[in-house]
């Protein structure tokens, strides 16, 4: 069953989000102290990843494929993103605010991430590739656009050896709803706007 796009959205507003029990199915609201946030400003692109993107090997879009990117997520032996999770945010997605930001590697959808978009703040939620470095180049393109357009935090909820290799970090829950708030006060410009 789906979400209602307004508890959603307000649940992100106070620092929640939802995921799915991979067993069950079920939907628990997790607002994890410390929260994994990006500093965009500091943001660490590896040498390695920075040689692939100078070479102009991949193209990028945005919500391009929305439907494909979300299932492509789930789509792993075990995964939080269960059907009425993709259905919830398909749904957000049609009314603004999730977006998918898409690696293209020979005009294949080779990688991509999605997360939801409120005020400043861009909440990622999970990312895939078909193609080595797509999702990281996916993550690259998302903060770029994200600086372009004004926002001011990115948050990746969770800290992982892999997002850690690209400078994300843990603050205390009290100092994220703290930058949460300044970043919901922000009204930066649309991502097609810059494009």
């Amino acid at each position: 069953m789906i979400i209602d796009p307004d508890i959603l959205l307000e649940a992100y507003r106070i620092g929640y989000f939802p995921m799915a029990e991979p067993e069950t199915g079920k939907i628990y609201w997790y607002s994890p102290d410390p929260r994994a946030i990006f500093n965009l400003n500091n943001f660490h692109i590896p040498k390695s990843l920075q040689k692939k993107l100078k070479a102009n090997i991949f193209k990028f879009e945005i919500n391009k494929n929305f439907n494909t990117v979300i299932k492509s997520c789930a789509n792993r032996n075990e995964t939080w993103i269960s059907k009425d999770i993709i259905e919830s945010y398909i749904h957000l997605n049609k009314i603004g605010f999730a977006h998918s930001f898409e690696t293209y590697y020979k005009d294949e959808l080779a990688g991509g991430l999605y997360g939801v978009a409120i005020g400043g703040a861009f909440f990622g939620e999970s990312m895939f590739h078909n193609v080595t470095d797509a999702s990281k180049a996916a993550l690259v393109f998302l903060v770029n656009t994200l600086k372009k357009c004004g926002y001011i935090l990115l948050d990746t909820q969770y800290i992982t050896p892999h997002l850690q290799k690209f400078g994300a970090y843990e603050i205390p829950k009290n100092e994220y709803l703290k930058l949460l708030n300044a970043a919901l006060s922000i009204n930066p410009l649309k991502f097609d706007e810059i494009r």
